[in-house]
């Protein structure tokens, strides 16, 4: 009934008020000093009360008497000692060690208030300051060093505080939690823990710095997917920049007061850079910001920056059709009768909206609208996943513009890329020659990054290894952490990582 209590003499169990009181002394064998190691003899005894795990739902007390000693010993440091409890509880503490790691195991999942809660509910009366403590007392547990580990950061304070998360790349065992992302604190973790042979990372140029100074012959491996997240960045860029080219089959772009300036800029900064004048030099004398005027340096045609309409699906669009015929059996017909003929097939919204759709030259375009964005994720999907009208608009944005063709080639090149064997370093640097030979210049700077972090790149795409088990350990960290609000500090969050 009691397995804590072995070695420990029961006296009796009564029920008590709203608790279970077990009397237990000691056996009376003989104890050493821990000063000197000769035998003690009993000076007095000491009375302790513990609390030990609920038993049918109610609170257990175990009442102990144990003997106070003195060291027979003349000239021995320790002149008395109390018997030690070994495998029951530690000095000074008021609950059993079994009633602790019990309260730990239960903060460790639900955190203080939820865990305090479901203890009371358990027979254990206790705070939930008490049970962080408890949570903290647990020992972490003590791994090996791999050869092959992943890192990366977690925010403590978004924009503001990180820390950084080790873990075993191949059995996803976490290993530590540094208090920040600095590369001399990594640095340090990896000397004190040598054996390490491959490290995946991010394109974290601190970790490589910490990897590099630390481990020179380490391996670094790359992520892949913040390689194609970079990529998709890239192409989302590029697509916008040529969308009056494919969009020429939606709605027509808006000439306004936006696009017109947008061309006298563009025609501003060209005129300086034909003169010799710096890009520095050139935001100055326009009042410009330096990226932006790197974004009109870098455009070869002023068309290339004016976008096109970003229009939201609206009521009117399953009524298109009707419209279009309509209009093109009657070009006079009134936005009335329209509006009374599309109400009978189910149009629920108002007459203003359906003349906005109209002016807005959305009814006789070939294509609905389509952001670039949307355009963009068409463009990243893998084929097998679209649907036929999904198919047919990318195909139509595709077959409208050249870039768009070539840009859907270098996507599908290097998405083959991404499934990892020997040989694909080599297919990377073809891939990169054949991207700059095109006039893509955000796929140029996506060359550019690769080209940067090169052998980490190449080891992402060619060795098995990945970071993904660290992300994972990230999203747990985020439920964590909102199970927390942030408030348990540094020491309790590291403690839930490591032996979650």
């Amino acid at each position: 009934m009691f397995p804590q209590l072995a070695g420990l003499v029961v006296g009796s169990v009564r029920p008590g008020a709203g608790a279970i009181v077990v009397h237990v002394t000691s056996e009376g064998a003989p104890v050493a000093c821990p000063g000197c190691g000769a035998a003690g003899r009993v000076h007095g005894y000491v009375d302790r009360q513990l609390a030990d795990l609920p038993l049918g739902g109610q609170r257990v007390l175990v009442r102990l008497r144990f003997r106070r000693l003195r060291c027979a010993t003349v000239g021995c440091e320790r002149q008395t000692f109390r018997e030690l409890l070994p495998g029951l509880a530690e000095p000074y503490q008021r609950r059993t060690i079994a009633l602790s790691a019990q309260a730990g195991a239960v903060v460790r999942e639900l955190a203080g208030r939820a865990g305090s809660r479901l203890l009371d509910v358990l027979g254990v009366g206790i705070s939930r300051q008490s049970a962080i403590r408890s949570l903290l007392r647990l020992p972490l547990p003590v791994r090996p060093t791999p050869e092959v580990i992943g890192v990366d950061d977690f925010a403590l304070r978004k924009r503001h505080r990180y820390a950084t998360v080790i873990i075993n790349a191949v059995t996803r065992e976490r290993l530590d939690v540094l208090a920040d992302r600095q590369a001399d604190t990594l640095e340090a973790w990896l000397r004190a823990h040598p054996g390490v042979r491959v490290v995946c990372r991010d394109s974290s140029g601190a970790y490589a710095e910490a990897i590099r100074r630390a481990l020179p012959e380490a391996v670094q491996v790359g992520d892949r997917w913040h390689i194609w997240h970079n990529l998709a960045e890239a192409v989302v860029k590029e697509v916008a920049a040529h969308s009056v080219c494919w969009g020429k089959s939606g709605p027509p772009p808006r000439e306004g007061v936006r696009a017109a300036t947008t061309r006298d800029r563009w025609r501003q900064v060209h005129a300086l850079l034909d003169q010799g004048v710096g890009l520095l030099e050139c935001a100055r004398r326009l009042g410009l910001a330096l990226n932006t005027v790197k974004r009109y340096a870098r455009i070869a045609e002023p068309e290339r920056l004016v976008r096109v309409p970003k229009y939201r699906p609206t009521l009117v669009d399953p009524f298109r059709d009707h419209l279009r015929r309509r209009r093109a059996e009657e070009p006079a017909v009134s936005v009335q009768q329209l509006l009374a003929e599309i109400k009978e097939l189910g149009y629920t919204g108002s007459q203003n909206l359906l003349y906005r759709y109209i002016n807005q030259g959305r009814v006789e375009c070939d294509q609905l609208a389509i952001s670039p964005k949307r355009l963009a994720g068409l463009l990243l999907s893998e084929p097998g996943t679209l649907t036929d009208a999904q198919r047919e608009r990318l195909d139509a944005a595709i077959g409208a513009c050249g870039e768009m063709t070539m840009l859907s080639g270098l996507i599908r090149d290097f998405a083959a890329l991404l499934d990892p064997k020997d040989g694909n370093d080599r297919l990377l640097a073809v891939w990169i020659e054949l991207a700059r030979q095109v006039d893509l210049p955000h796929v140029h700077a996506f060359t550019r990054g690769l080209a940067n972090d090169r052998a980490a790149v190449d080891a992402a795409l060619s060795l098995p290894f990945h970071n993904g088990g660290t992300e994972g350990v990230n999203t747990k960290t985020k439920l964590l952490k909102r199970q927390m609000y942030g408030r348990a500090g540094f020491v309790l969050l590291r403690h839930r990582i490591l032996l979650g």
